[in-house]
């Protein structure tokens, strides 16, 4: 039996528009509306830019089963594929949009290309490399007289430095991707802008390919381009990888650092726990999957589109008919989460899905999960009076990014 709460007809009045807006003051939680809904149902409509009506997942149980639910799509040139913004084809000749917005055999396929490096013991071996460069990020903050801002200072290269290591991109030419990467994430960019960005970064991986076929190194690029040179993979979709990876490889990471960080901040207690734990990997480990479940930065819900009937807790998602599954609510499901409004490092939230679920769950999350370790262990021991430099409400958030953050973050000692 379908409810009222997902009858397409419904008056369009009644039907909420999505994405929704943060309550005022409220920075860590998701939009009230979304709260609203989840109490009241596990499904029901919204209404997006286009006018259309797709489905919003907001319980656990109901998130997990459809994004594991191979009937679900992630294929954008499916019809009633619920956009998030006006865009042009995407999978047209020159766009970099990957194997993300695949579904599988050819998902899988091009997926495996290039898991090898996010293996748990591949990141591993990492690890010396991620705390000299934290170490050394410190070391140049301690330098500075007066505040500095924790963005710009550590949190965006931090990550910039170990994606461009690991892909074999020339950090020296961060300003020009991370730009890019700006104007591709803000929910205001026109589709113009936001094409002319891809574009960029697409041209710019083209030729670090094209470099990598005559002078190969050990990095994942010369990887790909070696799959170009036997056939495996066209040069175009090398430089899409390339472009997926380089922007999910520092964008979700930095915003990761600084947010955790006022987070904890503003828990002084737990900070000093974990401050104190000192070589406790166990409450490290927590604290990164506590603050990854509480803050969850992407923001933009996981975009699907049936491609059959599917029945779901007392509804049937028709084939069609697009699926939006904001996770930022699904982690704060007190019927997965005791208490899911607060903060506790020492919580076991291994099961939160801020990297998702199911074939399409975050390729890179054993290298964001050694990062956030490395640098929630070290930043606040090393500098154990850290402080914000500023008062809260000054502090300016992304609400209008797909990858919430903040844009700066003001912090003396």
């Amino acid at each position: 039996m379908t409810s009222t709460l997902g009858s397409a007809d419904a008056n369009a009045a009644e039907v909420p528009e999505y994405p929704m807006s943060r309550a005022e003051g409220c920075p860590f939680d998701p939009p009230p509306q979304l709260r609203t809904m989840q109490r009241e149902a596990p499904l029901r409509r919204v209404r997006l830019w286009d006018g259309s009506t797709p489905w919003l997942v907001t319980r656990y149980d109901e998130q997990r089963a459809l994004l594991a639910d191979s009937r679900i799509s992630s294929d954008p040139t499916n019809p009633g594929y619920p956009a998030p913004a006006p865009v042009s084809d995407e999978h047209s000749e020159g766009s970099p949009v990957s194997f993300i917005l695949m579904d599988d055999p050819e998902h899988a396929r091009l997926r495996r290309m290039v898991t090898a490096p996010f293996t748990i013991k591949r990141v591993e071996a990492m690890r010396p490399f991620v705390q000299r460069i934290v170490d050394e990020r410190i070391d140049e903050m301690l330098t500075a007289d007066g505040p500095v801002d924790l963005v710009e200072a550590f949190a965006l290269p931090v990550p910039s430095l170990v994606i461009c290591q690991l892909l074999g991109v020339p950090y020296a030419d961060h300003d020009f991707f991370q730009r890019n990467s700006k104007v591709i994430v803000h929910r205001d960019s026109t589709t113009e802008q936001r094409n002319a960005a891809l574009g960029a970064l697409a041209e710019y991986l083209d030729g670090l390919v094209g470099r990598k076929l005559t002078d190969p190194g050990e990095d994942l690029l010369s990887d790909l381009a070696a799959r170009v040179e036997s056939g495996e993979l066209p040069r175009r979709e090398a430089s899409r990888m390339g472009v997926l990876l380089l922007i999910a490889g520092h964008e979700t990471t930095a915003n990761m650092i600084a947010l955790g960080t006022l987070a904890l901040l503003e828990h002084p207690r737990q900070l000093a726990e974990l401050r104190e734990a000192g070589d406790d990997s166990e409450l490290v480990a927590s604290t990164v999957e506590e603050l990854l479940r509480y803050l969850h930065i992407t923001h933009n819900g996981r975009r699907r589109v049936a491609l059959e009937d599917v029945e779901i807790a007392d509804e049937v998602i028709r084939a069609g008919e697009g699926v939006i599954v904001p996770n930022d609510i699904g982690n704060r499901d007190p019927d997965a989460f005791a208490e899911p409004d607060r903060l506790d490092i020492r919580r076991d939230a291994r099961h939160h899905m801020a990297f998702g679920f199911g074939v399409h769950q975050c390729l890179g999350q054993p290298l964001a999960r050694m990062e956030l370790r490395v640098v929630y262990s070290t930043l606040y021991r090393r500098i154990p009076t850290l402080r914000l430099a500023t008062d809260r409400e000054n502090i300016s958030f992304k609400h209008d990014g797909s990858v919430y953050g903040v844009y700066e973050l003001p912090v003396t000692w």
